[in-house]
């Protein structure tokens, strides 16, 4: 009989930096599926050390395998009174597990441990695994007047480097 282990979900540490390039990596391969964004998986990769002041500042959390090491994480910064989410990424094998939404109840959990009042992400809007995720989850898609400069700003720099029909969500908390 094997023994299942579960995924262990806890916020990043330091030493857990130059692992999240190949989560993000391996994330990033099923846009392969889509011909319009098979490019995305080829996108080079940040370093893991751009996600250090993210770490330091208690903004990102992973999903550890006992095995298989680090296979999620949710990378994420604190603007005003809102978690804006930059990054959620489970590496291939370890899709469809509930592993995502678990980061982001992570997420939510230090949100509301800080008094913010929302939290907020920009994805594809037609990606099965992007917005249509999100929506289940919670999060409503934003438009007109309450996409603020600073979501609308994030849109603008994804369209200008080709991501097509993105959109901004916010999860109220």
């Amino acid at each position: 009989m094997t023994v299942s282990v579960p995924i262990e979900i806890r916020l990043a540490r330091a030493l857990d930096a130059p692992f999240l390039p190949g989560v993000e990596q391996s994330a990033g391969a099923a846009f392969r599926a889509l011909p319009e964004l098979a490019w995305i998986a080829d996108e080079p990769i940040a370093s893991g050390e751009t996600s250090l002041p993210l770490i330091e500042a208690g903004t990102v959390w992973v999903a550890q395998d006992a095995q298989a090491g680090l296979v999620g994480e949710l990378l994420a910064g604190i603007f005003d009174d809102a978690l804006h989410i930059f990054e959620l990424a489970v590496a291939q094998d370890f899709q469809q597990r509930g592993i995502g939404p678990r980061l982001i109840d992570a997420a939510v959990q230090a949100a509301r441990a800080r008094n913010l009042k929302a939290i907020t992400l920009t994805t594809f809007r037609h990606v099965a695994w992007n917005g249509p995720f999100y929506a289940r989850y919670g999060f409503a898609e934003l438009s007109g007047a309450d996409v603020d400069a600073r979501l609308a700003d994030i849109i603008s720099s994804e369209e200008a480097r080709g991501l097509p029909n993105r959109c901004a969500m916010r999860l109220t908390l």
